[in-house]
């Protein structure tokens, strides 16, 4: 049985919305889980809260060195968000710049194998620097997941060529709590 407002004292009645308030912040400063499927070692710092997810669809980009061997180059992708929009580009450095002028370049504390040997490595990535106001410009920490795709061809190529091979990947953004 649901109680009705006639079943509260005045004194009750008053403590409920800062009972609820105390409830809503206990919440939000509660530890964040990682994203599904996340493995440990990919995990951020304690003090950092997931500030923007991004799809990646596009390029690793490799260039076949003087020895026959394919070298990874650069990425070059466009970022989305949940619902398809497009909201940054992602490209060498690697550095990822959102449509309201903010970035950040980043380089890779730890990796993780991708579900399949086809896809490249899950990736967790500290901030080199961030810049703007926008939506990157206080980034800290970066997961790369839920790759598909990516690897370069297997076997020798020849010096001097370039292949683009197709991937996705999901973004995860992190900033101070």
């Amino acid at each position: 049985m649901i109680p009705n407002r006639a079943d509260y004292d005045a004194g009750t009645m008053r403590l409920l919305p800062t009972t609820i308030a105390a409830l809503l912040a206990a919440g939000c400063s509660a530890p964040r889980a990682l994203p599904p499927g996340s493995p440990p070692a990919l995990k951020v710092p304690p003090n950092e809260r997931l500030s923007l997810e991004a799809f990646a669809d596009g390029v690793q980009i490799y260039a076949c060195s003087p020895a026959g061997e394919w070298v990874f180059k650069a990425p070059e992708a466009q970022l989305t968000d949940r619902g398809g929009r497009k909201i940054g580009i992602h490209y060498a450095g690697p550095t990822w710049e959102a449509s309201d002028g903010s970035k950040v370049v980043g380089e890779v504390k730890a990796r993780e194998n991708a579900r399949s040997a086809q896809d490249i490595p899950w990736l967790l990535l500290a901030a080199k620097s961030a810049s703007g106001r926008g939506t990157l410009g206080r980034t800290r920490s970066i997961q790369r997941m839920d790759t598909v795709g990516g690897m370069p061809p297997p076997g020798s190529c020849a010096p001097g060529a370039e292949t683009r091979v197709p991937y996705k990947a999901t973004y995860y953004f992190y900033r101070r709590g």
